[in-house]
């Protein structure tokens, strides 16, 4: 089991920068990927960028690139998510999730799931 525990949402101004937090626990070294996505209201869930714990290898989804940085401190069990020029658009629900084993695509089949940090971005 893995658990996983996301932090640093909240409300900012259009153009402005917030670094979300996704710790994790429990089962570890399990873990293969790490992800950030993302659900608006009335929207499906979107990917917004992965990365690998062991080598610290990235993928973004193309819309994101430049803004968004994911990152991860293996010291901390933490992955971040940098978030910079944001958007009345970038409000939603983000989420980071935990893919276990390899051969699977970036932005799909996580096993588990945060509960989620809330954004808004006010313009």
């Amino acid at each position: 089991q893995v658990q996983l525990v996301e932090s640093g949402g909240g409300l900012v101004q259009a153009g402005g920068s917030l670094r979300l937090s996704c710790a994790t626990s429990g089962s570890i070294f399990s873990i293969y990927r790490m992800g950030w996505f993302r659900r608006a209201p009335g929207k499906e869930r979107e990917f917004i960028a992965a990365i690998r714990l062991n080598g610290g290898s990235t993928y973004y989804v193309n819309s994101m690139k430049g803004r968004f940085t994911i990152s991860r401190d293996n010291a901390k069990n933490t992955v971040y998510l940098q978030m910079n020029s944001l958007k009345p658009e970038d409000t939603a629900v983000y989420y980071c999730a935990a893919q276990i084993g390899a051969g699977r695509n970036w932005a799909d089949g996580y096993n588990y799931w945060g509960q989620g940090t809330q954004v808004t971005v006010s313009s």
